[in-house]
């Protein structure tokens, strides 16, 4: 018997090798093998069994089978995203050697080694006996035992029961989740927890480690060091019990003896990879849960409109939290900033509500939050003599001024280029002070608020920031501790952090992205701004929020949170309407190349097949573009779109399982909607 293999190290050409005799029978399409090439081992990864190969050569035998954690239901789980997604199992396999290879520690990583309040992996526990949790001594509310007697049964018996919770901001969803762990973990079983963001992985992590303190908690993300993935690899070989938190790479994992997958902020796009395949974990753990027949468990304070559609159509189980666990909701009030436009304020960005909040904020000692969702000063620089506007040589976006320490730095957020703000126009050698600084970003923001209040201490909480976690642990830490007075920044403020002195938020500008060329603006503009309001009124003193915008707009009604499931009736309206998700199925097909000429060539010609096979099978497809996306050009390599929308997926599967992506010069991707 021989076995043509693919070795996992990325070598392109299929190889065979004979199967020993006592190894017949044991390997299989799919198994994982340890084969010889030249001098060194390698794995590799099955693809056909042959009992009649012939070989003028001499056919070297497979060494050995890979130990790999006895997990019955993965290969079917691979199978599954392999065929959604277009992408061969073997990249999967070689993902999960990825994961697990020796590479130098990542600078995330460095950045809180050492640190003893931020922990990346619990101490491994003995192997040999699994320790029962010291339980934490928190009252459920009669909501959150509902969730929690609930899912219990699932737990000792597994059965595939899709959960969804929403639960008000502050309403303990966290307590839920610990204690449906607690459960798993003393009946031998794993969980799998999912975050939108890294930096809330390592804040889970954390918390976690302090509610379970005899159990296993590991951090399986971009921050984690090869030591702790070693471990954890070895616990998946013993079937040790474990919690493992993460944003994308937890859900690839063989987990034989998983009994949970929680996934939480179920709402965030940050659950979809941005590098290609365009893997959407959200969705995966779904699947996941469905072949390993376990309870998957969904949370959020504005859950999205695909989940609160399936709890409608696929008999998914709805918990609704609708108290606080501690706190009150605070008072929303709307600024419409052009009313103000004749009227004496400070600064246009500050309402006069706005900067009389933050003083009576501060004079009683208490905190406040600053959203804006744009990082940088300003959001690009135009002449005013010429209308010249300041573009990236490499992308197809304006760069976004940034200023450090007198400095002034155009810089590009999409491929980092920069350059310093010339003296001067390029195009009609105008001077540097007729130049406008157009927008407002958290950069601008904080020197507006130090000017305006200058005995406050004022730090920054954006992209630029976050990046530095050792920095960025220290702000939180000192704004947790009351040494920060206001904390201004971006959508990495509005999810899961718990301030109980914030009495005080305010949105410079809501409305900024609600008129965004995508289909769910409005949706994700509400969440963003429930979320960041959420943030104030966790402690016992009353709060507001200030939402200031440029124009009022209908989602301004829903802000209350109670109200937010209103306006994801009145949306789904809107969407089924046309047939947008969670009504239909919206795939992506993303064509890129460095020559804009083959690129058009390749996308009309996708096109036009596509278009044929749909019209000829009668498939009911609608089939949009191709077309240049707002941003059509990423450090030099120019993108086009195909937009495919139909009812169902299976129509849009057979369509692009009948073309070959491959037999065009550009490189072509598939991403499937939520």
């Amino acid at each position: 018997m021989f076995a043509t293999v693919l070795l996992l190290n990325g070598f392109q050409r299929p190889l065979t090798y004979k199967i020993p005799e006592e190894l017949e029978g044991k390997i299989g399409v799919g198994a994982l093998i340890k084969v010889p090439l030249k001098t060194s081992q390698h794995l590799a990864y099955v693809v056909q069994i042959d009992s009649n190969f012939y070989s003028d050569f001499n056919v070297r035998e497979i060494l050995g089978l890979q130990q790999f954690p006895d997990d019955i239901k993965y290969a079917e789980f691979i199978e599954k995203i392999s065929k959604f997604y277009f992408v061969p199992s073997l990249h999967f396999y070689q993902r999960i050697r990825g994961f697990f290879a020796d590479k130098k520690t990542p600078a995330v990583a460095k950045a809180v080694a050492g640190r003893q309040d931020a922990p990346l992996c619990h101490p491994e526990l003995d192997s040999g006996s699994i320790q029962t949790i010291v339980p934490h001594n928190v009252q459920l509310t009669d909501e959150q035992q509902l969730v929690v007697d609930y899912l219990k049964p699932f737990v000792k018996n597994p059965d595939y029961k899709p959960t969804l919770i929403h639960g008000v901001t502050g309403s303990g969803k966290t307590e839920v989740y610990s204690n449906l762990i607690q459960e798993c973990i003393n009946n031998n079983k794993s969980v799998l927890l999912l975050l939108p963001e890294v930096s809330l992985s390592l804040q889970f992590e954390r918390i976690f480690q302090k509610k379970l303190p005899n159990s296993k908690v590991i951090g399986f993300h971009s921050a984690s060091k090869p030591a702790d993935r070693r471990a954890l690899w070895n616990g998946l070989l013993k079937n040790e019990p474990a919690l493992i938190i993460g944003v994308h790479m937890p859900i690839m994992l063989p987990v034989n003896n998983l009994g949970l997958i929680i996934i939480d902020e179920e709402h965030e796009h940050g659950f979809l990879e941005k590098k290609h395949p365009r893997l959407n974990s959200k969705e995966i753990a779904i699947w996941r849960a469905s072949i390993y027949k376990i309870p998957i468990l969904l949370g959020s304070a504005t859950p999205s409109l695909s989940s609160l559609h399936n709890v409608q159509t696929k008999g998914w189980k709805l918990f609704n939290i609708t108290k606080r666990f501690a706190g009150s909701f605070p008072e929303i009030k709307k600024v419409i900033l052009k009313s103000q436009k004749d009227q004496r304020r400070s600064n246009f960005w500050v309402s006069r509500e706005l900067e009389t909040a933050i003083r009576d904020c501060l004079s009683r000692k208490e905190q406040a939050i600053i959203y804006l969702n744009r990082r940088g000063y300003s959001f690009f620089v135009q002449c005013k003599d010429c209308g010249h506007v300041f573009q990236c040589s490499n992308c197809s976006v304006s760069l976004t001024l940034h200023s450090h320490y007198g400095q002034e730095t155009l810089r590009c957020h999409y491929c980092d280029f920069q350059k310093p703000l010339p003296a001067a126009c390029p195009d009609c050698k105008s001077d540097q002070k007729n130049f406008l600084k157009k927008g407002v970003g958290t950069q601008q923001a904080v020197k507006i608020f130090q000017e305006l209040f200058p005995t406050a201490i004022i730090a920054r909480a954006d992209l630029d920031t976050t990046s530095q976690k050792r920095s960025w642990y220290q702000t939180v830490e000192d704004f947790e501790q009351g040494k920060i007075d206001i904390l201004i920044g971006t959508q990495t403020i509005t999810k899961g952090y718990h301030f109980p002195r914030v009495t005080l938020v305010g949105v410079l500008w809501a409305d900024l992205n609600l008129h965004m060329p995508i289909y769910n603006a409005a949706e994700t503009s509400i969440q963003q701004l429930i979320q960041v309001a959420g943030r104030a009124g966790r402690g016992q003193l009353p709060s507001t929020v200030i939402i200031q915008m440029m124009k009022d707009h209908k989602i301004f009604n829903y802000l209350n949170e109670i109200d937010y499931l209103k306006f994801c009736e009145d949306e789904a309206v809107l969407r089924k309407e046309i047939c947008y998700p969670p009504f239909g199925r919206l795939v992506q097909i993303e064509i890129k190349n460095n020559s804009d000429i083959q690129l058009d060539r390749d996308a009309n010609s996708i096109a036009d097949i596509l278009n044929k096979i749909n019209d000829s099978q009668d498939l009911k497809i609608q089939i949009l573009g191709p077309a240049q996306p707002v941003i059509s050009k990423i450090q030099n390599v120019e993108i086009r779109q195909i937009f495919l929308k139909s009812q169902t997926f299976s129509s849009i599967h057979k369509l692009l399982s009948q073309i070959d992506l491959d037999q065009f010069d550009s490189r072509v991707f598939i991403v499937s909607s939520q």
